[in-house]
């Protein structure tokens, strides 16, 4: 009888247990403040992904003392209520693997994810972390490892970089401060070390317009695509992207299709709140525009969209003898292609980290973190052959 009244109980308490916390496009920027004082701003922008979620959590680092917290909706800009909570509560909230004696910040969200839709949030917070971030003779010392994939650090105002370890653009700020920013492309933490010195500089000197195009910060970019391969023999395939638009007065996205490309099937989703926005189909010569329309940006707001369409190309993906070929330019940071069913890989020219997914298809992840297109041809075989 008590083992009966015990499964029960259980029973109920995993019933009522909150869905796993899911995230994505998470991205952070450490600002380091004045040297000896080893605190440094984190800037966290985060997308909660849970449908119906109407809470995120984000842990505190074991080691570190958070102040100055406080919580933004990045598609209305307004503040969030939020509050410190210890890994119980977490736990409850749906982050699974939460130590119980670990600080967690509970973020009260806007609005519930939508079933079909993403909330993104920015966490700004101070760290003071002697561990992290010291003095060492004339120089300064960021020892600090980061498993977020998406990664910048801010130099203090008249520091000049010395060393980093982990592969990086450099870039200046509009304000004069040198910007270390990286993109993980791995599984493993990146163990970042980098020295700075204080260095007698004059004042930033604004560069041509040419030449700033060519020093945009690649990972902070929030452009993503996913394509879905149909079989070879009809040249198709399905795909989605995300876009993030924060001009102000900005209504609309204009995708232009690629030459010798034709679409079909266009569709989109303002992910900041599940609703369908209305699109149409231009031509213009022999240039075809799939324009996506969504409620005009307000000044401090943003808005993300995701547009799907399925397109034909019989010149970049299609059968050589037997053998699946797709021969795709890359110009986005994250892209990734799946597999028709039934199909196995056998060549990819371009560096991916490759998964099955639940129903037997093969996914292939690519991550460019340079500035640059990645020319990526991928071969396939049928199973069985």
């Amino acid at each position: 009888m008590k083992s009966t009244v015990l499964l029960v109980v259980l029973g109920s308490a995993l019933a009522a247990q909150a869905p796993r916390q899911t995230q994505a496009d998470d991205y952070t920027r450490y600002e380091l403040l004045a040297p000896g004082s080893a605190k440094f701003r984190i800037l966290y922008e985060v997308t909660a992904t849970t449908p119906g979620a109407t809470h995120f959590f984000n842990a505190i680092r074991r080691g570190s003392v958070a102040t100055d917290e406080r919580v933004t909706d990045l598609a209305s800009g307004k503040p969030l209520r939020f509050e410190n909570v210890n890994g119980i509560v977490a736990r409850e909230g749906g982050v699974r693997g939460a130590d119980s004696t670990g600080e967690y910040i509970r973020v009260t969200l806007a609005r519930p994810v939508a079933k079909e839709g993403e909330t993104r949030i920015l966490i700004d917070k101070t760290y003071y972390d002697t561990a992290s971030y010291r003095v060492m003779g004339d120089t300064i010392v960021f020892d600090r490892p980061l498993g977020i994939k998406r990664n910048s650090v801010v130099l203090p105002a008249g520091f000049e970089l010395l060393s980093c370890n982990v592969p990086s653009q450099v870039l200046q700020e509009a304000d004069g401060r040198i910007m270390i920013s990286f993109w993980n492309n791995t599984q493993p933490q990146a163990p970042l070390v980098l020295r700075a010195r204080r260095v007698a500089v004059g004042a930033a000197v604004a560069l041509p317009a040419d030449i700033r195009r060519r020093l945009d910060e690649r990972a902070h970019q929030t452009r993503e695509i996913v394509y879905y391969l149909q079989q070879p023999e009809t040249h198709a395939f399905d795909l989605f992207h995300d876009y993030t638009e924060s001009r102000p007065a900005v209504v609309e996205y204009r995708n232009v299709v690629r030459a010798g490309s034709t679409v079909t099937n266009p569709r989109a989703v303002l992910l900041d709140n599940g609703e369908e926005l209305k699109h149409d189909i231009q031509k213009v010569g022999d240039t075809v525009t799939v324009v996506f329309r969504f409620p005009a940006v307000k000044p401090g707001e943003s808005s993300r969209i995701r547009m799907y369409e399925t397109y034909t190309d019989s010149a970049r993906y299609k059968l050589v003898g037997d053998q699946l070929v797709w021969d795709r330019a890359f110009g986005r940071p994250f892209n990734a292609v799946v597999l028709p069913a039934g199909w196995v890989l056998t060549n990819s020219s371009i560096p991916s980290t490759v998964s099955e997914m639940p129903d037997g298809r093969i996914r292939l992840d690519f991550i460019n973190p340079r500035p640059d297109e990645i020319a990526v041809l991928i071969t396939a075989r049928r199973r069985g052959r």
